[in-house]
């Protein structure tokens, strides 16, 4: 049996909680939450702090579900104990010199770190990149997402479901985008150059909510994320894929839709053929968290390897800083 102790009760915390629940062999022992009503509310095992949680429950693996601001401390109290695994929320931490640091200390103590990158376990990005991976669509040659959740029009966008997105300085790629520059080298591999271009919408935020970066990858594939939080895309929850893909080859072109369903055209032909049906998971984004969480779980069990290990991670977060560079100087970057 594994163990799993929770930091964080806020709004995304729930699919957390109901993950571990679902997965063979775990139990949730602790959570701790800023605001202990919030963590009452569930039927959880609530503890006064995070030091208590650890100190008493002795958890295999902490669950760090809280924002930016708590990701350092709550690393650096899980260190100090005798933990399997740590995994912890994105954005991770508030910087990229704050994320190295972290990822220094875990290799050090010799504990998993493990970054909720959850984007890349959506049934639909799994089913693509095996396609590509068997030469399904033969050579990749382009590949754009278009994010459009339709979430962040007028003066209260957020404030009901995640109300500091309104006041994150960095927010459509910090926030958002980073699942894309993730899932872009899940397909293609890492970028080795980046164009960006981002603006502000909506006046009630703080950061950028729309504008597109650009990928080049090694292999030849350029890729593109064109992000708008104030338009939205045909489907009955714009938050199932939160957009539409096309992912394009020398032999077909796949697509994804708003109903997390793919569709495949061969190179040449008129008519498309559904490779995957319309998603019908009511948990979040085909339930990709639970498939994460399960994933960490099943590596545990059988000592298998990590997904989104921490020191592999920091490749995300460094393009997403030249990402905010090219935006801020105009100018297309080399990626070292």
């Amino acid at each position: 049996m594994l163990t799993v102790a929770c930091i964080g009760a806020g709004y995304f915390s729930r699919f957390h909680f109901d993950a571990w629940q679902r997965i063979d062999g775990v139990a949730i022992v602790g959570l701790t939450n800023r605001d202990r009503a919030k963590a009452e509310a569930t039927s959880l095992p609530v503890y006064d702090s995070a030091a208590q949680m650890l100190a008493e429950a002795k958890p295999d693996i902490l669950d760090i579900i809280t924002p930016p601001e708590g990701h350092a401390d709550a690393i650096r109290l899980g260190l100090r104990h005798d933990l399997k695994a740590i995994i912890c929320q994105k954005p991770f931490c508030t910087s990229l010199q704050e994320a190295e640091e972290m990822t220094a200390l875990a290799q050090k103590a010799g504990i998993p770190l493990i970054i909720h990158e959850n984007i890349r376990f959506q049934p639909w990005y799994r089913l693509i990149r095996d396609r590509i991976k068997a030469g399904d669509i033969g050579t990749p040659l382009q590949a754009r997402f278009q994010l459009r959740p339709g979430d962040g029009q007028g003066s209260r966008a957020y404030l009901d479901r995640q109300p500091y997105f309104q006041q994150m300085p960095r927010f459509l790629i910090h926030e958002t985008g980073v699942h894309w520059i993730d899932t872009f080298r899940f397909l293609f591999g890492d970028p080795v150059a980046v164009y960006a271009d981002l603006r502000r919408v909506n006046e009630a935020i703080v950061g950028e909510d729309a504008g597109f970066f650009a990928l080049d990858h090694a292999g030849g594939t350029r890729s593109m994320f064109d992000g708008n939080r104030c338009l939205d895309h045909a489907a009955t929850n714009t938050r199932c894929t939160m957009g539409e893909g096309v992912f394009e080859g020398t032999e077909a072109t796949l697509n994804l839709w708003g109903d997390g369903s793919v569709t495949r055209r061969a190179f040449g032909a008129l008519e498309t053929v559904q490779i995957l049906p319309p998603d019908t998971n009511e948990n979040f984004g085909g339930d990709c968290t639970y498939h994460l969480c399960a994933h960490v779980a099943t590596a545990l069990q059988s000592g298998g390897a990590f997904e989104n290990l921490a020191q592999d991670y920091l490749q995300v977060l460094r393009v997403e800083d030249a990402i905010y560079r090219s935006a801020a100087t105009g100018v297309k970057l080399q990626l070292t």
